[in-house]
């Protein structure tokens, strides 16, 4: 229910109704709806921004291994919100989630890897990570890996991939 109000399918789109409906399959353990109501409060969708609460809620859909909140988790540690800032708690978390084959902690865990923050800078796991993403259909993998193709970082160097890769993120 807390989707049909948040995306206004069926019903008048409200972000607030959208949060009250996953409150309360939050708070009877739905993994899914704990995830949605903690990215409530991370982005202050119908609620007031909250950084604690939206890490209390990622946590809880974290103990139930959700992919999705796992990312969020690596978020929380990249940005420092409601948490210390470390590069390398971020990675820890992305690698959870990109392990389960999460395409947004597979992107991440990428840009860690191609940026050097948290792991040591290795262009050629940043290019396996995005490939897994962009195969997944992940719009950002796909320009990243493209670029990457187009430069030759990470992998052979060919204009043909790079255009394969960046047609599939336009598309």
């Amino acid at each position: 229910m807390g989707d049909m109000y948040f995306y206004g399918q069926g019903v008048s789109q409200s972000e607030e109704e959208a949060v009250k409906w996953y409150k309360k399959a939050a708070e009877q353990g739905d993994a899914d709806a704990q995830f949605n109501f903690g990215w409530m409060y991370h982005y202050g969708h119908g609620v007031s921004q909250s950084n604690a609460e939206a890490l209390k809620w990622y946590q809880k859909a974290v103990a139930q291994g959700d992919a999705n909140a796992k990312n969020r988790m690596g978020d929380m540690y990249y940005d420092g919100r409601a948490v210390s800032q470390s590069y390398e708690e971020a990675v820890k978390w992305y690698r959870k989630a990109a392990e389960q084959g999460n395409a947004h902690g597979q992107k991440n865990l990428g840009s860690m890897y191609e940026r050097g923050k948290g792991v040591p800078q290795s262009y050629e796991e940043a290019a396996a990570w995005y490939k897994k993403a962009a195969e997944q259909g992940n719009e950002d993998a796909q320009r990243f890996l493209g670029q990457m193709y187009k430069d030759g970082r990470g992998v052979p160097r060919s204009d043909e991939e790079a255009a394969k890769w960046f047609k599939e993120a336009a598309e």
